[in-house]
């Protein structure tokens, strides 16, 4: 078998920012059917890389290598749509209606990215891009950019302003939809999820270096430590976030979708003995400790904003020590829910009750609570609030939390006023928790940070005792950070989702072909709720409606379990004996592509195990 061909390759590449090298002597390439992620800090060349792929950014010394035919298509940071062009203009150009709508290809983009062939999401192909919001913007250029197609697909944080359902379905085309002879893609994400779901190889930029790993996230964070092990890395912490981090993707749910890729044994060694990343009893005890039993209750409430009910009759009790994850569409209203429970929104019906040991703190989308103090310095914006905290049981003071978030050296004598976006998320998140509160709501907590900042804040927060409340659209973040989620659907409910991210995903996609044959919308199956809860166990949202399994169908699904949990057992000895084999055919070209090949073929069955393993799960609870 031929190897791949080359589309683009860069040839000991040097790029220079100012006084800062990104990349020094680097010679990496994309080659026909990779899909590569770019993962690295923030300001460490990721964004400058792909310029230089595409043509954007000029090399101060090596060169970069084409291939003559190759077709090359970028979505950058920042959209540059023409304010009076049509959506129509933008996403279809020239194309001729029987061109565009005869193409299964590009039916499926305009329905996944903008509401169907009317572009109904967008206010119709007639609409104009200039009143649009960031993320209809970003849905308009993703859309244009996939309906051409190009040979090499450069995407620089293509998840930015989409939602979960967004983010599944791009992961999906770009997986399984997409892929053709002569195609590549390589994205820059601090999605970990979407990581994970659409690369088959990583990029690490880091030190001017360009580092690459086969597989997608997992399998990165694995050949990462191991990397930093032979080598003797001294930077002993980041391994240990590293292992840490490694141990929670092992012991990730059976039917997680997103769960590593790679060899699970090959792991073993690095983790054995790595404690969970929360000790949960512990840390109820302590929350309850510091909160008491009562922390917040919303009681038969009715949320509207205007004429429009966001949340009717729905009841929701907050325990302390409870870690919820929320999800929903765009305007659904999860934003208003935190500023709802801070008291900063009020209720049309109902009632808010407050324990009275409660301190809250909110980490919200802005960042102009930083403009009294952008004259000051870091470490002295810290130590305004407070010198020392508590987390994990142990003294923290404020320099060693701003260099566990990344303030390092000399950065903590920065300027407030100097610092980039990332930085200064960082150091709102640190002020918050310098201030002790016992009761945590991050909205949208990801913005601006990079993967490394988003692992060291997960870790912090491992160790810290109270009530989590996470509004996020990055479901590797949520399933992470919190113990369980809710989703509000859009018609007035609030849903425990027991199968987590995945089940919220199968929910909507129920309630659209619900929408379809002209029934009203809502959740089916289990059926729309208001939520209930249960305190410091973990309050559940408890169903007050909607079909309900009878006991032989309990039973049945109890079954279902237990055989799909054997056959992906079998399925990842399988995987397992696989891997083996194809380490000792690396020489071996042939036998390594059938062996590639049997593997494709075992993920597919697990990815379908895993289906029926959610749809069993849920009415195996009755």
């Amino acid at each position: 078998m031929p190897p791949p061909a080359s589309l683009v390759a860069l040839d000991h590449a040097h790029l220079v920012a100012g006084t800062q090298v990104l990349l020094d002597d680097v010679s990496v390439g994309v080659s026909d059917g990779d899909r590569i992620g770019v993962v690295g800090r923030n300001g460490g060349g990721k964004s400058s890389l792909l310029g230089v792929v595409v043509g954007t950014r000029t090399l101060h010394g090596g060169r970069v290598i084409r291939t003559g035919d190759v077709t090359m298509g970028m979505l950058g940071q920042v959209d540059a749509l023409d304010p009076a062009a049509t959506v129509g203009q933008v996403v279809l150009g020239d194309l001729a209606e029987h061109e565009w709508a005869g193409q299964a290809r590009v039916r499926e983009i305009l329905g996944g990215l903008l509401g169907g062939t009317d572009a109904q999401a967008m206010g119709g192909w007639e609409a104009t891009v200039g009143p649009m919001s960031g993320g209809e913007r970003r849905r308009l250029a993703l859309a244009a950019l996939l309906v051409q197609d190009p040979d090499l697909l450069v995407l620089d944080e293509p998840t930015n302003h989409l939602d979960v359902e967004g983010v599944a379905w791009l992961a999906t085309y770009l997986s399984s939809r997409r892929p053709r002879p002569g195609s590549a893609l390589l994205v820059v994400t601090h999605d970990r999820w979407f990581l994970d779901a659409v690369s088959t190889r990583t990029w690490e930029v880091s030190d001017g270096q360009v580092h690459t790993y086969d597989g997608g996230y997992a399998a990165y964070v694995l050949a990462r430590v191991e990397r930093q092990r032979v080598a003797q890395v001294t930077e002993e912490r980041r391994a240990n976030l590293a292992r840490k981090e490694l141990a929670w993707l092992r012991r990730g749910a059976p039917a997680r979708t997103s769960k590593p890729r790679f060899r699970i044994e090959a792991a073993t060694a690095l983790i054995e003995g790595e404690p969970e990343p929360r000790d949960s009893v512990e840390l109820v005890r302590f929350a309850t400790t510091r909160l008491g039993k009562d922390v917040l209750d919303l009681v038969d409430a009715t949320v509207t904003i205007g004429e429009r009910t966001l949340l009717e009759d729905v009841t929701w009790r907050l325990g302390p020590g409870d870690r919820y994850g929320i999800v929903g569409v765009n305007g659904a209203g999860k934003s208003t829910l935190l500023r709802v429970l801070q008291g900063q929104h009020p209720l049309a019906a109902g009632r808010l009750k407050t324990g009275k040991t409660v301190r809250m703190a909110c980490l919200s989308q802005e960042l102009r609570e930083l403009d009294r103090v952008r004259g000051w310095t870091v470490i002295d914006a810290i130590t305004e609030v407070r010198s020392f905290t508590t987390i994990g049981g142990k003294e923290v003071s404020a320099s060693s939390l701003a260099q566990r978030l990344g303030f390092t050296g000399g950065r903590q004598q920065s300027r407030v006023g100097d610092l980039s976006g990332g930085e200064r998320r960082r150091l709102q998140f640190v002020r918050l928790l310098m201030d002790e509160p016992n009761v945590l709501l991050l909205d949208e907590p990801t913005n601006d940070l990079d993967i490394d900042t988003l692992t060291s804040m997960e870790d912090v927060l491992d160790g810290w005792a109270g009530t989590l409340l996470v509004v996020s659209h990055d479901r590797y973040l949520l399933e992470r950070m919190t113990d369980r989620q809710v989703a509000l659907l859009g018609d007035g409910t609030l849903r425990d989702l027991p199968g987590g991210v995945e089940q919220y995903l199968q929910l909507r996609r129920g309630m659209a072909a619900n929408a379809g044959r002209g029934g009203t919308g809502r959740a089916s199956g289990a059926g729309a709720v208001g939520a209930t809860g249960g305190g410091s166990t973990g309050g559940a949202a408890a169903s007050t409606g909607g079909t309900a399994y009878t006991a032989a169908e309990v039973r049945e699904a109890r079954k279902t379990l237990a055989r799909v949990e054997k056959a992906l057992d079998r399925i990842h000895e399988q995987e397992a004996a696989l891997h083996e084999q194809m380490a000792g055919a690396a020489t071996d070209p042939e036998r390594l592509a059938g062996l590639t090949e049997s593997l494709r073929v075992l993920t597919e069955q697990e990815e379908g195990l895993e289906l029926e393993w959610l749809e069993a799960s849920e009415a195996a609870q009755g």
